[in-house]
Parts: C-alpha cells; sequence; structure tokens
C-alpha cells in the first residue's frame, strides 16, 4: 500500500503541492549548516601544515566536486527513469536538476584554479582530472542546450536523455582518475575503505558544506521543477488554476 501511495506523486499535478511543501525544509537546512559548515571551516579547523591557510578553499571546492558528480548521475538516473517509462515528471526533475549541476560543475572549477594557483604555481593545468571535469561541465550546458534547440518537449526529453545517459561514463573516470593516470591532483582525503587523512574539525566541516549543497540542490531543483511543471502542464484546469491563484 505505501508504494502505491507513493506512486500517485509520479503525476505532476500530485508533485507540484508536495514540492511546494517541501522547499522551505530544505532551504532552511542548506543555509543552517552553510553557515555551521563554514564557521568551522575558516574559524575552527587548524591550518594545515603544508598549504597553509590556502587550503580552506576545499570546504568549497570538495563539496562543489561532490554534488557536480552526484547530481549527474541522478539526473541521469531521472533520464533513464523517463526513457524506460516514459514518465513526465522525470523528464521534468532532470531538466530541473541540470542547471545546478552544471552551476555546481562550474563553482568546482573555479575554486580549484584559484587552489591550484599556490599549490601547483598554475591556475589550470590539463591534468585528468580537471580535463574530466572541465567535460562533465560541457555535458552539462550541452544537455541544457540540446533541450533549448527542439521544440517538442517529448522529443526533447528523449534526445536529452540519450545524451545525459551516454555521458554518465565521465563520472567515474572523473572519480578514478587520480588512480589510472600520473596526475597533480591530489588523492581522495575521504575514504569508504580507509581512515580519513586529515583532522575532525576538517572532515567535519568539509561533510557539513556537502549536506549543505545536497540540501540546496534538491530546494531549487523542487523550486525549478515546479515552473517547469506550470510551462508544461499548462492545457491543464488545475495548472491554470495555480496561476490564477499566484497572481492574485
Amino acid at each position: 500500500m505505501a508504494g502505491i501511495h507513493w506512486f500517485k506523486y509520479s503525476a505532476p499535478a500530485n508533485f507540484y503541492p508536495l514540492a511546494g511543501r517541501m522547499i522551505p525544509w530544505f532551504g532552511t537546512a542548506a543555509a543552517v549548516l552553510t553557515v555551521i559548515g563554514l564557521y568551522v571551516g575558516f574559524f575552527v579547523a587548524p591550518t594545515d601544515y603544508q598549504q597553509g591557510e590556502a587550503y580552506r578553499i576545499i570546504y568549497i571546492h570538495v563539496p562543489a566536486a561532490w554534488m557536480a558528480m552526484f547530481a549527474y548521475l541522478v539526473m541521469a538516473g531521472w533520464c533513464a527513469v523517463s526513457l524506460i517509462w516514459n514518465t513526465r515528471l522525470a523528464a521534468m526533475m532532470a531538466q530541473a536538476l541540470a542547471p545546478t549541476g552544471a552551476m555546481f560543475a562550474f563553482v568546482s572549477l573555479w575554486t580549484g584554479a584559484f587552489w591550484g594557483r599556490p599549490t601547483w604555481g598554475a591556475y589550470w593545468v590539463w591534468d585528468a582530472r580537471l580535463t574530466s571535469t572541465l567535460i562533465l561541465l560541457f555535458l552539462y550546458l550541452g544537455y541544457i542546450a540540446l533541450r533549448a534547440a527542439i521544440d517538442d518537449p517529448r522529443r526533447a526529453d528523449r534526445a536529452s536523455a540519450l545524451l545525459a545517459l551516454v555521458g554518465a561514463i565521465n563520472v567515474p573516470i572523473i572519480y578514478f582518475s587520480v588512480k589510472w593516470w600520473n596526475t597533480l591532483h591530489q588523492g581522495a582525503s575521504v575514504s569508504m575503505t580507509s581512515s580519513p587523512k586529515m583532522a575532525q574539525a576538517m572532515l567535519a566541516s568539509m561533510l557539513i558544506l556537502a549536506f549543505a549543497a545536497w540540501f540546496y540542490t534538491i530546494a531549487v531543483t523542487l523550486s525549478r521543477v515546479r515552473s517547469i511543471i506550470l510551462m508544461r502542464e499548462a492545457h491543464a484546469d488545475w495548472a491554470q488554476q495555480v496561476v490564477k491563484e499566484s497572481a492574485k
């Protein structure tokens, strides 16, 4: 029975109000965790003995990099659902998630450049991880551009979903690049199979900000998908009623 109860939210008309109720919770959680994480990272965590204060950019860089990769996998997952079961809401969720994923990919590259200058002596090198992350940004932008280039929403759903699924192979390449190739980028400081290679305060700040990035992504994606639902369901009576009520 629980499965049937949740299945009803696959309909855009039912999911729209649910998304509206969830946005404040995730948005508030993201704001609170961001403040806590930044405070711990910049005022509690110790100075790194090798990189000095410059290392603190990891508290922005690493969560952004994690979220850029994870958001792409989630987007590709929604695309797979939309192709297999031909569900409109899944395609809308993927469409709503793409701009935020692209933003995190850009932030990851931008902060990585500022971290690389004092660490490597250059803002950019054609390192395996940096290059594959740049490709990730291009995949996000390509997905967004392809959707915008096709007028028919259902055709746009299918074409962009195929692109997203093909591009998903780049995510494990990013993750394993430091193991597969000899790169300047340092290895993972956090691993599921070994103890952390950093102080507890450093790890705590990074993980808190990672959750903040995830909650922010959920809140923004839900807000964006509500707009997409109204736009694509504009012919429906319920959508027209929502627009009229919001215009009052």
